[in-house]
């Protein structure tokens, strides 16, 4: 197993930092080979420039400045994203990153004929997680239509595999988490991840 984990947060005292550790932890477990993409550590530059968004097709030339991105997708099975969830989406960095990373030629074919859609390319991925928290409640959440979720399980769910697998846990209500609700948290988080990464691919 070859995991790629997406973290987004700006603090390491973070209870979001907390669940990354669990996963790579669980990860490590499982005897997966395991590469971290920590966007704020490493300072990513989430902003499409004009330069990218005009060379966006351009499938010889797209990946300047992004190439240990694109290589980490290329050699990953199983994706996993760790972040806050904000204005009940993801962080900027986050989005830049989907953004910027999931370019023509790498995560998608561009349409080849009018009327056609775009066809998927990481095909080799199997198994999708996505861990975040939230400060809205689940009822909340869900009336304002998940928009975070709905990107990372559909929209990037449809450029992986026909039959992957995925995986979801939040914490809803972290303005007035208590530890009790923290630690039951990650319990449910290293259930999950237990039962996800045991699953055939």
């Amino acid at each position: 197993m070859n995991a790629l984990v997406v973290y987004c947060h700006p603090r390491p005292q973070s209870f979001t930092h907390a669940i990354k550790e669990l996963v790579v932890e669980k990860l490590n477990d499982a005897g997966a080979a395991t590469r971290i993409i920590d966007l704020y550590a490493e300072g990513f530059q989430p902003c499409l420039t004009a330069a990218e968004w005009e060379g966006y097709e351009a499938v010889e030339t797209n990946r300047a400045g992004i190439e240990t991105h694109c290589a980490a997708l290329e050699w990953c099975d199983t994706l996993i994203f760790v972040y806050p969830t904000w204005w009940y989406g993801h962080p900027a960095m986050l989005k830049g990153w989907l953004d910027r990373v999931l370019v023509p030629g790498l995560a998608f074919k561009m349409p080849d004929e009018d009327g056609a859609n775009i066809q998927p390319m990481l095909t080799h991925i199997n198994r999708l997680a996505v861990f975040t928290t939230c400060g809205a409640s689940w009822w909340l959440t869900r009336f304002i239509g998940a928009p975070g979720r709905r990107i990372l399980l559909r929209g990037v769910r449809l450029l992986l595999a026909k039959r992957c697998k995925t995986v979801f846990a939040a914490h809803y209500l972290m303005d007035s988490a208590t530890a009790q609700s923290r630690n039951a948290h990650l319990s449910k988080v290293s259930r999950k991840l237990s039962r996800f990464l045991g699953a055939n691919g």
